[in-house]
């Protein structure tokens, strides 16, 4: 690798089936826990900020139906909400957290009613044997005893959350390895976005999770993106730094923003090339806020082509924003040994990125 210069109410029995209530409702119920290590990474915290708007429990409504008269409260519950294990939707039961006609049950064994209207509370756990494993295929970049290294593909949840129960990356580890389900988060120590491809690492064991989570609180992994801004290069040198503060944005709860008190962020962008009002970038995170580089590209004026949420546009194949975590590089939390894994591209961004362009000898030329 060369090296770079730069520095990232009941129904009548005859009419009983088993009978969705459509309207749920959302609401918040706090915040995740903090990771096996004790340290949160910056990245964490703000996600914490971010989702404090947003909901982290799910309310569902349905009704017992004729096939499920006779059936135990918490196998009727997993008929209906089977992307969480029996055995967390009992503990749902024993917390309070369902009610059959209005009265909270404690008693999983209980026989509901035909056409007893069953709501239960879907809160946030923290445990990863909450949630079932899925044969998800993943594309494995590295593999060890105690590490996996991934490249996460377009439109991938990381954990699950409201509205995406199933299918995301926790799923699939807890399928992949056996101790998934024995780690937190399935060994998960940092996110993307769900529209960000890209390289992640990920803990197989307790001792590599504590000792990645402490590298990367102290920012000792660096993490390194690939973008497209819709935006031409408007900059007097070919790589500059961005220094501004990130918070939650005054206006949208779903949105980070520059903001005076935010927390520091630091962001080196770097122009690789340009091309028919488009500029591919190199960004380094110094620091690792939620929607870092997002907020960093619209902050001076080159916001990233097809993201919505931050003013940009569909651009040829790129409908999401159009970011790729390209490469990460860290020290092995138990061997020691220095690790470089890089992530090649998904198809949409290729479809606008220079087949041939040498990402390295770019940076290693950058005046800075």
């Amino acid at each position: 690798m060369s090296k770079s210069k730069t520095r990232r109410g009941d129904q009548s029995p005859a009419s009983l089936q088993s009978t969705p209530v459509t309207a749920l409702a959302s609401e918040s119920s706090g915040l995740l826990g903090v990771r096996a290590s004790g340290l949160l990474s910056d990245e964490e915290r703000d996600e914490q900020v971010l989702s404090s708007g947003a909901a982290d429990a799910e309310c569902r409504a349905f009704r017992c139906g004729a096939a499920e008269v006779g059936q135990r409260l918490d196998r009727i519950l997993a008929m209906h909400v089977d992307e969480f294990s029996r055995s967390y939707l009992q503990t749902l039961v024993e917390r309070g957290l369902v009610r059959v006609n209005g009265v909270v049950q404690a008693t999983a064994s209980r026989k509901p009613a035909p056409g007893a209207l069953i709501e239960v509370r879907l809160e946030l756990p923290e445990e990863s044997r909450a949630f079932v494993p899925e044969p998800i295929e993943l594309e494995v970049l590295h593999e060890d005893e105690h590490l996996l290294v991934v490249n996460k593909p377009v439109g991938m949840v990381v954990h699950p959350a409201p509205g995406h129960w199933r299918g995301t990356l926790l799923n699939a580890l807890l399928a992949h390895h056996a101790a998934a389900s024995t780690l937190p988060r399935a060994g998960i120590v940092h996110r993307l976005d769900k529209e960000t491809s890209g390289v992640m690492v990920v803990a197989k064991s307790l001792t590599a999770m504590n000792r990645l989570s402490e590298a990367i609180a102290l920012r000792e992994v660096k993490r390194e993106y690939l973008a497209v801004s819709q935006a031409p290069w408007r900059h007097e040198d070919g790589s500059f730094w961005v220094d501004a503060p990130i918070g939650r944005d005054p206006v949208s709860r779903v949105k980070m923003a520059v903001v005076l008190g935010g927390r520091e962020a630091q962001t080196q962008i770097t122009r690789l090339w340009a091309s028919d009002g488009l500029t591919g970038v190199h960004c380094r995170l110094k620091t690792g806020r939620t929607h870092q580089i997002r907020v960093h590209m619209q902050h001076v004026g080159m916001v990233l082509a097809g993201d919505a949420v931050y003013g940009g546009r569909v651009v040829g194949p790129l409908s999401r924003q159009a970011l790729h975590a390209w490469r990460l590089s860290f020290m092995h939390p138990v061997t020691g040994e220095p690790l470089c894994l890089t992530a090649p591209m998904a198809e949409d961004l290729r479809g606008v990125w220079p087949e041939d362009l040498d990402v390295d000898a770019v940076l290693s030329a950058a005046v800075v």
